[in-house]
């Protein structure tokens, strides 16, 4: 068995978790939208065409904030398309998905289906094949009370109140060739602090994320970011940055590490804009918006043009999720936990369907896939703050190969800890601790010494693991992988004692009494 030591004071803090940590990702992609969270006609659709079980999955999920409207799809999206009578929206060809975009869906739609899933928004606006001006407008379209061209035409389609959107994204992962619309660093640092000004004169009250490099693997990164916040810095908040995990090799101990990489790539960016800050003699301090992560491989290579056919919605980047997944995907939601100090927004990538929680069929039923719980938990127990662990663990070698001709990585250290582990200290005096154990044989004896804890009871015990590493949930098989009372636990006099058994990913919550 192995075993694991872990102290943590009240007091010694990293820092505080901001609500919107818990966000997640919608996107004109397959069937996240169309089919997903709207489907006029679905048995259990609203008046709005919302699918109803679905808003019931979402809210159990807890995201508390949306990114909108991509991804991608955003580099060529005209935002006029989607508002105004159904009747009058135009049907679009979406250069990023290969698809036909009804744009039955838009603006106003999101923003109702937000208040109706009790969720925050996250705008993005379209700094490819657009920029500053239409930017501005969408501004003044959503927040402007009334009064003005913008404002009087929302009011006139029918929401008379300004919509108040106060986090807005500079485009999307302008870096990557893929993007519609690509830019250098210095092109797109222009346009984005063009884009800055313009929307902040409009609403002085907004945040705004500027794009840093789409992955850590670009051969950009570094440079990227210097040039891009050169231009930006006075004028943004957040430096976006995104991760997808990955298991090309199919080594699960090497995957179970990977999010040690995702630990390194804050760290970096962090680096890399405090270095701005740094030439400018500035004590301001950007913070990161994690607004995409996820597992993502198996379905990387699944979109390509079809010459004769633009299908709208197509079931596309339907990622199956596995225990496996599962337990990568807690250890990168520890490794968010663990970076509150800095990233203060995250957005799960995506939320129905499309590399997601939530699986739907159109016409039919809609269920948890495995990296549902993890978020879940994490949402509910996550809020607080953050505590620094001392931990002492057996350690493994863990590297990091892609087979698929990318270059390959290994891990900076080749000491990979076997528990990671995050501490959350309520505001009521509870305490919530979220364990990976990633020995995929043994089982581990974890020790937690909690200092200036006032009297403490175990109120929750819950372990996320299946026998078949490839178990996953289906529509037939829709509980086949789901959190179980972890046994072995026990609290006393200030020190909790648990048996964590191989892969498995576990949260504990005491409760003050």
């Amino acid at each position: 068995m192995r075993k694991a030591k872990v102290l943590i004071d009240r007091d010694f803090i990293i820092g505080h978790t901001d609500p919107r940590l818990f966000g997640a990702f919608i996107e004109h992609l397959g069937r996240c939208i169309y089919g997903g969270i709207y489907e006029p006609g679905h048995p259990s659709a609203d008046e709005r065409g919302f699918r109803k079980d679905v808003l019931a999955l979402v809210k159990e999920l807890g995201p508390t904030l949306v990114r909108y409207p991509g991804g991608n799809f955003v580099s060529g999206y005209n935002w006029e398309d989607g508002v105004g009578p159904l009747e009058t929206r135009p049907a679009r060809l979406d250069l990023a998905w290969f698809s036909t975009e009804p744009n039955s869906f838009g603006t106003n739609e999101f923003m109702d289906w937000c208040r109706a899933a009790d969720v925050a928004p996250m705008m993005a606006v379209n700094l490819g094949t657009r920029g500053g001006d239409a930017a501005r407008n969408l501004v003044e379209y959503c927040n402007h009370p009334g009064g003005t061209a913008w404002s009087e035409l929302r009011r006139k389609h029918g929401w008379r109140r300004p919509h108040g959107i106060k986090l807005w994204c500079l485009g999307n992962e302008m870096d990557g060739p893929w993007q519609i619309e690509q830019k250098s660093a210095a092109a797109y640092g222009v346009v984005a602090r063009e884009a800055a000004k313009m929307m902040r004169r409009v609403d002085p009250t907004i945040e705004l994320a500027v794009c840093g490099s789409s992955s850590r693997k670009m051969p950009s990164f570094g440079q990227w970011e210097e040039t891009v916040l050169e231009h930006t810095f006075d004028y943004v908040d957040y430096i976006s940055i995104h991760t997808y995990l990955e298991n090309y090799s199919q080594d699960t101990a090497s995957f179970l590490a990977s999010t040690d990489l995702m630990d390194s790539f804050i760290d970096e960016v962090i680096v890399l804009a405090d270095a701005v800050a740094a030439k400018r003699r500035s004590k301001k301090r950007l913070m990161l918006s994690f607004d995409e992560w996820n597992v993502w491989y198996r379905t990387r290579n699944e979109v390509a043009p079809v010459v004769d056919r633009w299908p709208v919605a197509p079931p596309i980047l339907e990622e199956i999720y596995t225990m496996e997944d599962a337990l990568a995907f807690g250890g990168a939601c520890i490794s968010l936990l663990n970076h509150a100090d800095r990233v203060r927004v995250a957005c799960l990538a995506q939320l129905v369907n499309v590399i997601a929680p939530i699986m739907t069929k159109t016409g039919g039923g809609a269920w948890r896939q495995t990296i549902f719980f993890p978020f879940a938990y994490m949402s509910r127990f996550g809020r607080g703050r953050i505590l620094r662990a001392q931990v002492e663990s057996e350690a493994y070698y863990a590297s990091y190969n892609n087979p698929d001709g990318r270059p390959a990585e290994t891990f900076p250290v080749p000491d990979v800890p076997y528990l990671k582990i995050a501490a959350v200290a309520e505001q009521g005096g509870g305490l919530s601790l979220f364990l990976l154990n990633r020995d995929l044989r043994q089982e581990m004896e974890v020790s937690v010494e909690a200092r200036s804890f006032g009297p403490l009871t175990v109120h929750e015990r819950l372990e996320l693991r299946h026998d078949d590493p490839m178990a996953a949930n289906t529509e037939d098989t829709p509980d086949k992988v789901k959190p179980a009372p972890l046994q072995s636990v026990a609290f006393d006099r200030g020190r909790l004692r648990a048996t964590l058994k191989p892969a498995s990913w576990n949260v504990i919550y005491l409760a003050p009494h």
